[in-house]
């Protein structure tokens, strides 16, 4: 019996949907640096060097998680893209930099074009959103690695920023003040725990201390900061910014404290939203392990020298942001 690479579970033809569904999306995101098509080795993007006197690029590469369990039980699958490229840019954003492209990588069990499509989707809304081009990416179909309807995804951010503004966390000392900033849900952390111990209820239960159905309410989209980061750089004077992700509060800021400080963190200074109080609850989670694994409704903190609190609240304040001292460095 004849094999083909059908039989196998790869379908090539699937493959070519999925590209001529997706070019689209990527080339909406297209600027004036962006010199390539899809479908070349490799995508260009001219870099206008004149533009910096000593530009430092920069970048990161992530993933969301298992919150895809979530997307893929619910047959929702664009606000996993958005999820994916603003989790990227906050990562580079809070170093001072500013987003020039982004690239995906999606494995599928068994490639599906419209979810493929869908998920591209979401990554050129949050790129046009941010101001970044998505100028590639690799689509793979890994039949025996995925089940059949599961798939993963990560994504590369590439900004830069000038020398002199790197924000690194050098200047934060003693007496410095940590404000956060809301988030909008769990972002893309600690599914895993939030998963395993709200499974006794179904996605689209309701609950009245909930806005929208658990399912809905787990998919938000992780928020994206580069608007405010932006705005705070240009408004105060910031020693140094943390993104909220998987380590919490804590474990995310201590990276950029410098050697011989420690934070101490006011956990009444805000209330915690109810999400995480109903998996606090459904898991009989401690206070310890909650702050460890999830944002608990903080998803970035600046540190700013005293001086600097009322010029970061007015700022915050024009964006509809609400700021909120949480803790000192000590």
């Amino acid at each position: 019996m004849e094999q083909t690479y059908k039989a196998a579970g790869v379908d090539i033809r699937a493959g070519e949907e999925t590209v001529k569904r997706i070019k689209g999306f990527a080339k909406s995101t297209f600027n004036e640096n962006v010199l390539s098509d899809l479908g070349l080795f490799g995508g260009f993007f001219e870099f206008q060097k004149n533009a910096y006197a000593e530009p430092v690029l920069v970048s990161s590469v992530d993933g969301v998680g298992t919150k895809l369990k979530v997307a893929i039980a619910m047959n929702l699958h664009s606000s996993i893209g958005q999820d994916l490229v603003n989790h990227c840019v906050n990562d580079i954003a809070v170093c001072g930099a500013k987003p020039l492209f982004f690239l995906d990588y999606l494995a599928f069990g068994k490639l599906n074009p419209e979810t493929a499509s869908s998920i591209v989707e979401g990554f050129s809304v949050a790129c046009k959103q941010n101001g970044c081009a998505l100028i590639g990416g690799e689509t793979a179909e890994m039949p025996g690695v995925y089940q059949e309807h599961d798939y993963d995804l990560s994504g590369t951010i590439v900004g830069v920023v000038e020398k002199k503004e790197v924000i690194d966390g050098r200047r934060i000392c003693k007496g410095d003040v940590l404000v956060g900033f809301q988030s909008n849900g769990l972002h893309t952390n600690g599914y895993s725990l939030a998963r395993k111990v709200l499974e006794k209820f179904s996605f689209d239960q309701k609950f009245d201390e909930l806005e929208l159905p658990l399912g809905n309410e787990l998919l938000r989209v992780h928020k994206s900061y580069l608007k405010l980061i932006t705005h705070l750089k240009q408004e105060t004077k910031i020693h140094g910014f943390s993104h909220i992700t998987g380590g919490g509060i804590v474990g995310n800021t201590k990276r950029i404290i410098p050697e011989g400080l420690s934070l101490k963190i006011n956990w009444d200074a805000w209330d915690v939203p109810n999400l995480f109080k109903l998996i606090q609850k459904a898991g009989n989670i401690s206070d310890e392990e909650m702050r460890e694994v999830f944002n608990i409704g903080i998803g970035l903190i600046a540190v700013v020298s005293k001086t600097e609190i009322d010029k970061v609240i007015t700022a915050a304040k024009t964006l509809n942001e609400t700021a909120i001292l949480l803790g000192e460095v000590i």
